[in-house]
């Protein structure tokens, strides 16, 4: 890698080489033993004895800690704690045991940071402005750990910006993906029932049939998602549970559906949101039964901040670190919240092509990040830092 001509990152990239063999055997320690969202209680405080500052603060079964100047303006960069309700299967001397695996590299993140804090308490008074270390619970479910640290403790600390990497199996290894604008969709979720009327299966006419309304309701939810949003517009909606009955002879009373809707502009997210009530009300009506839909709200599109962006990009090309082809997806991450807060960066760490790396998807039980993923995640949360401060501060 080659030396950067911004003093700050120059400085933060070489007191990081001095981190990272640590930072890698914290990995394995925290890939071996992962907890649930809302659950993290041993994981942090694992990550809280490696971090070289007086105070951590707690923040749910999170963890905040500071590191810089006591005064002036804060930047935030954030990892997450939590795992995945997977039985590993990557066959690695540090595997987890039980039910629970990151598989999603929150272990490679999470070490990643500590790294990047250490390195960042060695540079003392020449640190110009503070780096906050967020390690968030609860990224992989409800209720999110970012919407909660949002209004909540880091809304008090008013950061400047909020910066993270993610690793990504599907882009190539040596390069970063960070693009400006939306780079992530909003995600919401709706619950589907169907209330019809039980009947014997040879008498469909005594009965009103909900299996049958739904089948209708999801075929009629795929057509109109298609017709209702402007097709150059990313969106879709994804219904992944379908629940009704318990005998092949018998009309339930009721059928259910559980779906999720996914948009990059706000309209369209309000669009999709309207089109399941009409769709569930009318097909449902058809079919002579009722028709209800509950929303569950989650994540906003998650959109990153052009100056942050167009600085840190500058700063790839300079220390040598190749940018990906512009990559977006219908993915959702809840980092998107802490935008209610300051400016967004995040930065996607391609994976692919790396030394023994396997590529799989993101929760795929044989996902297995290569140890080099904890350097390559800790320096592009550098390059953000140092973007960040040249862009707003």
């Amino acid at each position: 890698m080659a030396r950067s001509t911004d003093p700050l990152l120059a400085r933060l990239l070489a007191a990081l080489d001095g981190e990272l063999d640590a930072a890698s055997a914290l990995r394995r320690r925290l890939h071996r033993e992962p907890e649930l969202a809302h659950a993290e209680h041993r994981t942090a405080a694992i990550v809280a004895e490696e971090l070289p500052v007086a105070s951590v603060a707690a923040a749910g079964t999170g963890r905040i800690a500071r590191v810089g100047p006591a005064t002036g303006p804060l930047l935030a960069v954030r990892a997450e704690l939590d795992g995945l309700a997977l039985r590993e299967q990557t066959g690695a001397e540090f595997s987890a045991r039980g039910e629970t695996m990151h598989a999603c590299g929150h272990d490679v993140h999470m070490a990643a940071l500590v790294a990047l804090v250490r390195a960042a308490q060695r540079l003392g008074a020449e640190l110009p402005v503070a780096l906050l270390a967020v390690f968030q619970p609860s990224e992989e479910t409800y209720p999110s750990g970012a919407e909660q640290l949002a209004r909540g403790a880091l809304r008090e600390l008013a950061p400047a910006a909020v910066l993270g990497a993610h690793v990504h199996p599907e882009l190539p290894w040596g390069s970063i993906a960070l693009d400006a604008g939306v780079v992530n969709a909003s995600s919401d979720s709706v619950e589907i029932v169907i209330d019809g009327e039980p009947s014997h299966g040879a008498y469909p006419h005594r009965g009103r049939d909900p299996i049958a309304a739904l089948a209708q309701v999801v075929v009629a939810l795929y057509a109109q998602a298609a017709r209702r949003v402007d097709p150059t517009h990313p969106s879709l909606i994804n219904v992944g549970v379908l629940e009704a009955g318990a005998s092949e002879n018998v009309i339930p009373a009721r059928a259910r559906a559980r779906a999720t809707l996914r948009a990059f502009a706000s309209e369209d997210r309000a669009a999709l949101r309207e089109l399941v009530v009409e769709v569930v009300a009318g097909v449902a009506a058809a079919h002579g039964c009722r028709g209800n839909v509950e929303l569950i709200v989650g994540e906003p599109a998650l959109e990153n901040d052009a100056r942050i962006v167009a600085d840190a990009r500058t700063l790839l090309a300079d220390v040598g670190i190749a940018t990906a082809p512009a990559w977006r997806s219908c993915g959702a991450d809840d980092f998107a919240f802490f935008g209610e807060l300051a400016p967004l960066a995040m930065a996607f760490v391609g994976l692919d092509g790396a030394p023994g790396f396997r590529v799989r998807p993101l929760h795929h039980p044989e996902l297995l990040p290569p140890e080099q993923a904890v350097a390559a995640v800790a320096r592009a949360q550098a390059v953000l830092f140092a973007a960040a401060c040249r862009a707003l501060i």
